[in-house]
C-alpha cells in the first residue's frame, strides 16, 4: 500500500498504513489517495472497503478479475472498475483489473498487479506540478485513467509496428503459412483490446453525462478528452484489422496465383505430350503391314515430326501469352 495525503501547500507519503485505524483518521480537509498493489489479499481489501462502508457486492467486484469495465454511483462514493494492460514485450501484453473508489476527498485504487501506471502522477504530487494538488479526487481519477490510456496507446503502437512488419514480409518474400497463424493471433488480441476500450469509453461517457455529483462539471472536459482518446484507439484498431484482413487476403491471392501458375505449366506440358503420345502409340502397335516400318529413315522421320510438333505448339502457346 501507498498513501498520499496532500493539499496545495504540503503533502505526506507513507507505506505503513492500518486500514482499520487509518481510514477513519484521514483528514477531511485534505486529499487522500490510497493505492494498493495486488488484490490477492481478500481480507485486506475487505477491511479497507468495510472501513468506508462499501457493500459486499463492491468488494466482490474488486476481487473478481474477470469483470468488464463497470461504473456505479453509490451516492457518497463512485465505483469504477476498468481493464488495463501492461506491455510485457514488443509482441505481447498482460491484462489487469484496476478498481477505483472515489469519495469527497478520497480516492482508493486497487491494482491487480504491480505495474508502473501512475508513476507520473506520484511525481506531480511530490513536486506540486500542474493542477493535481489544487483539484479534488475527480481530477486525480482523470490523471490515473490517463495513465491507463497511455499504456493502451503504447501497446497498440507496438502492435501496429509488428503488423506492418508482417504485412511487409507478405509483400516482399515468399509468404510462409505460419504468417497466417500470426495474423490470426494479432486479430484475437485486437478483439480483446476493442472490448476493453469500448467498455471504458462507455464508462467515461457516463461520467461525462454527470451520473455522479462527485465529478464536478469543470472536470467534464478532461473526461471528454479521455473518451475521444478511446475513439481514436478504436479507429486505430479498425485500421489495423483492415490491414490484417488485407494482408491475409493478399497471402491467399499469392498462393492462388502461384498454384495457377503451376497448374498452367503442368497443363502445357501435358498438352504437348498428348499428340506425341498419340504418335508413339500408333507406331507401337504390332501390325505387320505398316508402310513406315520398312523405311530406313522412318525412326528419324518420326522423331523429327515429334520435335516439330512440340516446337510448333510451344510457339503457338507463346504467341497466345499462355506462359
Amino acid at each position: 500500500m501507498q498513501l498520499f495525503i496532500y493539499d496545495e501547500s504540503e503533502y505526506s507519503e507513507t507505506q505503513e498504513f492500518d486500514p482499520a485505524i487509518g481510514m477513519a483518521a484521514l483528514p477531511a480537509a485534505k486529499m487522500s489517495w490510497l493505492n494498493l498493489h495486488g488484490i490477492h489479499d481478500a481480507n485486506l481489501v475487505s477491511r479497507i472497503c468495510s472501513a468506508i462502508g462499501m457493500p459486499n457486492f463492491i468488494i466482490q467486484d474488486i476481487l473478481d478479475t474477470n469483470q468488464r469495465t463497470r461504473i456505479q454511483d453509490l451516492g457518497d462514493y463512485l465505483f469504477l472498475s476498468v481493464k488495463s494492460i501492461l506491455p510485457s514485450s514488443e509482441l505481447s501484453y498482460d491484462t489487469e483489473q484496476i478498481s477505483f473508489i472515489m469519495g469527497r476527498n478520497l480516492l482508493i485504487s486497487f491494482q491487480e498487479k504491480k505495474g508502473d501506471h501512475f508513476g507520473h502522477v506520484r511525481v506531480r504530487i511530490r513536486e506540486n506540478n500542474g493542477l493535481v494538488r489544487k483539484r479534488g479526487p475527480d481530477f486525480l481519477l482523470f490523471l490515473l485513467l490517463q495513465g491507463i490510456m497511455d499504456n493502451y496507446f503504447t501497446t497498440i503502437g507496438r502492435m501496429e509496428e509488428n503488423m506492418n512488419y508482417v504485412a511487409g514480409l507478405i509483400h516482399a518474400t515468399d509468404p510462409d503459412p505460419s504468417m497466417i497463424l500470426e495474423i490470426e493471433e494479432q486479430k484475437g488480441k485486437l478483439l480483446k483490446l476493442r472490448k476493453n476500450i469500448a467498455s471504458l469509453k462507455d464508462g467515461l461517457a457516463g461520467i461525462e453525462k454527470g451520473m455522479s455529483e462527485l465529478v464536478k462539471s469543470e472536470q467534464y472536459k478532461f473526461y471528454t478528452d479521455l473518451k475521444d482518446d478511446c475513439l481514436n484507439l478504436l479507429e486505430s484498431i479498425d485500421m489495423m484489422e483492415l490491414r490484417l484482413d488485407s494482408a491475409e487476403n493478399l497471402f491467399f491471392s499469392i498462393q492462388g496465383f502461384r498454384m495457377n501458375q503451376v497448374m498452367k505449366t503442368l497443363t502445357i506440358i501435358a498438352t504437348i505430350f498428348i499428340p506425341l503420345t498419340f504418335i508413339a502409340g500408333i507406331y507401337g502397335m504390332n501390325f505387320h503391314t505398316m508402310p513406315e516400318l520398312e523405311w530406313g529413315w522412318g525412326y528419324f522421320g518420326v522423331m523429327i515430326l515429334m520435335l516439330l510438333l512440340a516446337a510448333g505448339m510451344l510457339y503457338y502457346f507463346r504467341r497466345k501469352r499462355w506462359f
